[in-house]
C-alpha cells in the first residue's frame, strides 16, 4: 500500500489511507489472496520462486511490509499445520492445503533417488532436517544452525556432520535441493 497503513485486528484487516482514515475493513485471508495475486499471476509463479531459499525470504519480507503475518494467515485460514506456501496458495488460487507432514511424506515417497544418493548416515541428517520442517516450518533449513540441535547434533560437530556429504558445500547444495523438492510441482 502507498503511503497508507495496514492494521489487523481479530482476522480484519483495517487498511487506512496516508492520512490515517480508514478506506475499507476486509478479512485478513481476502487482503492477502489479493496482495498475493498482485505479486505472483499464479501458484507456480509463486512455487518457482518460493522454492529458493533467499527468495522465500524476499517473498516473507514483502509479505511483512504489507501487514501479513504467515502465523496470522495460517491462524485466520484454520490451518497452523499447513506449509505456508500452501497457506498462501489456498488463499490466493484457491489450490488445495497441505500439512508440512504431507509435504514431507511425499518427498520421501517420490524422490527416493534423492537420498539414495548419500550415504546411511548424511540420510540421517537429512531426514532428521526434514522432521524438523514437519514440527516447525522453512527456518529449520537454515544451516549451520540447525546441526546444533538434537538429534543431529548427536551425530557430531558441524564440521563432522558435513563430512557426511563430503563438505560443507554438498552440505549446503543437499539441505537447498531437499527444499526445492519439497515444493516440486
Amino acid at each position: 500500500m502507498d503511503g497508507g497503513q495496514v492494521e489487523i485486528v481479530a482476522e480484519m484487516v483495517h487498511e487506512l489511507d496516508a492520512d490515517g482514515k480508514q478506506l475499507r475493513v476486509v478479512k485478513l485471508t481476502d487482503y492477502a489472496a489479493e496482495k498475493v495475486r498482485s505479486m505472483y499471476t499464479s501458484a507456480a509463479d509463486l512455487r518457482s520462486k518460493w522454492s529458493d531459499a533467499q527468495e522465500r525470504a524476499a517473498i516473507l519480507d514483502s509479505l511483512e511490509q504489507h501487514g501479513i503475518s504467515l502465523d496470522e494467515l495460517a491462524k485466520a485460514s484454520k490451518q497452523p499445520e499447513a506449509d505456508p506456501f500452501d497457506v498462501l496458495c489456498h488463499v490466493a488460487y484457491s489450490a488445495p492445503l497441505r500439512s508440512r507432514r504431507e509435504r514431507a511424506e511425499q518427498l520421501r515417497r517420490d524422490k527416493k533417488e534423492f537420498f539414495a544418493r548419500y550415504s546411511e548416515p548424511a540420510r540421517q541428517v537429512l531426514n532428521e532436517i526434514l522432521e524438523k520442517y514437519v514440527d516447525y516450518g522453512t527456518a529449520q533449513f537454515k544451516l549451520p544452525d540447525i546441526l546444533h540441535l538434537p538429534p543431529i547434533s548427536e551425530r557430531g560437530t558441524v564440521m563432522e556432520i558435513a563430512a557426511l556429504f563430503q563438505g560443507a558445500e554438498n552440505l549446503r547444495g543437499a539441505v537447498s535441493e531437499m527444499q526445492a523438492l519439497l515444493y516440486a510441482p
